[in-house]
C-alpha cells in the first residue's frame, strides 16, 4: 500500500506545482487575455495603415499624372475598367485637369474592407472643384489594393476663382 501513496503523492504534487511551472513561463490567464487582444487590435491598425498608404499613393499618382503608379494601386479586377478609363474625359488621369490638392480625412473599417475618405481638388482651367471621394479598400492574396472608388458625401466647398 504504500508505493501507492507514494504514487499519489507524487501526482498530487505535480498538479499543484504544474500551474506555477506554467507562470512563470507566462501561461497564466491574464497573459493569455493579453494574447488575444493584441493581435485582435494589431490586424486593424495593419489594415488601416495599409489602406492610408494605398489610397496615399494613388492621390500621390493623380497629382503627378503617373498612370502607371495609379493602376498599380488597384485590384487586379479593376484594371481592365482602369486602364479603359483612366485618361479619359471623366478619368483620374485626364490631361485637360490637374489635381492641385488631395488630402485623406478619414480612415474606417467598411462592411466591403477599409474605407478611405479624401478631399481631392480639381483645376480645369479657371475652375476649381473639391469633391469627396471614399475609396474601398482590401486585402487581395497577401497583399492591400483599392478595390473601389466612389463619390463621398456632400461636395466641399470651394472658392471661386478671382476674376
Amino acid at each position: 500500500m504504500r508505493p501507492i501513496h507514494r504514487r499519489l503523492t507524487v501526482t498530487a504534487a505535480a498538479f499543484v506545482l504544474f500551474p506555477a511551472a506554467l507562470v512563470g513561463c507566462g501561461a497564466d490567464g491574464d497573459d493569455a487575455e493579453d494574447q488575444t487582444a493584441t493581435p485582435q487590435r494589431a490586424p486593424a491598425e495593419e489594415a488601416a495603415a495599409r489602406s492610408r498608404e494605398r489610397v496615399q499613393a494613388y492621390l500621390d499618382a493623380m497629382t503627378a499624372k503617373d498612370v502607371a503608379a495609379g493602376r498599380s494601386q488597384l485590384c487586379a479586377l479593376l484594371h481592365d475598367g482602369f486602364d479603359a478609363a483612366a485618361t479619359g474625359p471623366n478619368g483620374d488621369f485626364a490631361d485637360h485637369f490637374q489635381v492641385p490638392q488631395a488630402t485623406i480625412t478619414d480612415v474606417r473599417a467598411g462592411q466591403r474592407g477599409q474605407e478611405v475618405s479624401v478631399s481631392v481638388s480639381v483645376t480645369a482651367g479657371k475652375s476649381k472643384v473639391t469633391r469627396p471621394l471614399v475609396f474601398t479598400v482590401t486585402r487581395d492574396g497577401g497583399d492591400w489594393c483599392i478595390a473601389g472608388e466612389a463619390p463621398g458625401g456632400k461636395p466641399a466647398p470651394s472658392p471661386s476663382p478671382a476674376s
